[in-house]
């Protein structure tokens, strides 16, 4: 015969407090995924600002005409100039190389993209035919909101001698005629075409800046701009043609 001991089994009941857990009943907590070290991001982030810096300050300098097509780009003078590193320097060298206004001469190192006389006719040929055929799709009462505010910005631009502004506002007028069309392959196929041919639109605006009335420009586009608000399609394109883009280009 068993004996019993119910006040030894309430001293052991009592001894274990509520919310105590054995080791083993513990659920096991969800580990959180390991994250970056801030420091790692900071530094991603950093490289890629001072990419975005250095495309932009090239950039802006090529397209304004303020370096000649051919003119060397040195790598230590760069960095220096804009005071960051190598890598993040050679990374925007070549997005700009992507856009085609840099290009890598072996041995030489880099320089402003050039184009041969035959790569210069050929991409005006090519952009004649794009803005005729966008031309021929533009529909009565297009909205021309987009070509009276880059003729405003052309304005403004002008009035402030902000050379890159004025070349911005040149390609953008063009490429709103050719977005009334509605067609946007077309409009993206026309800018890779200005983007290559505004190295050689910058020299020519800094030319035409030596020789004509800085407002001549602007005149130029408001005539297009009438051009195309009439919906004579005819008119516009003889206001394209005589445009003038190359009038001083050798």
């Amino acid at each position: 015969m068993h004996d019993e001991n119910p006040a030894g089994h309430d001293e052991r009941v009592r001894d274990e407090k509520p919310g105590d857990e054995k080791p083993s009943d513990k659920k096991p907590r969800d580990e959180k995924p390991r994250d970056e070290k801030p420091e790692e991001k900071r530094g991603e982030l950093e490289s890629h600002s001072l990419v975005d810096l250095a495309f932009d300050r090239l950039s802006r300098e090529i397209l304004s005409g303020r370096t000649d097509p051919g003119e060397r780009l040195v790598e230590e003078q760069l960095t220096r100039r804009l005071g960051i590193s190598r890598a993040p320097l050679r990374e925007a060298l070549r997005l700009l190389a992507q856009q085609g206004l840099v290009e890598h001469i072996p041995r030489r190192g880099v320089r402003v993209a050039t184009l041969s006389d035959d790569d210069f006719r050929e991409l005006y040929e090519v952009r004649e035919v794009l803005e005729r055929h966008a031309v021929s799709l533009i529909r009565p009462g297009a909205d021309l909101a987009g070509l009276t505010a880059a003729l405003e910005v052309m304005r403004k631009a002008t009035e402030t001698g902000d050379r890159l502004a004025v070349a911005d506002a040149h390609r953008r007028f063009h490429v709103e005629v050719v977005a009334l069309g509605g067609n946007r392959q077309l409009v993206a196929l026309y800018e890779s075409v200005l983007v290559r041919l505004q190295l050689y639109m910058a020299v020519n605006l800094r030319r035409e800046a030596e020789v004509a009335e800085p407002a001549d420009g602007v005149h130029r586009h408001q005539r297009l701009l009438a051009a195309v608000a009439e919906g004579d399609r005819t008119a516009i394109v003889a206001a394209l043609s005589a445009h003038g883009e190359r009038t001083y280009l050798p």
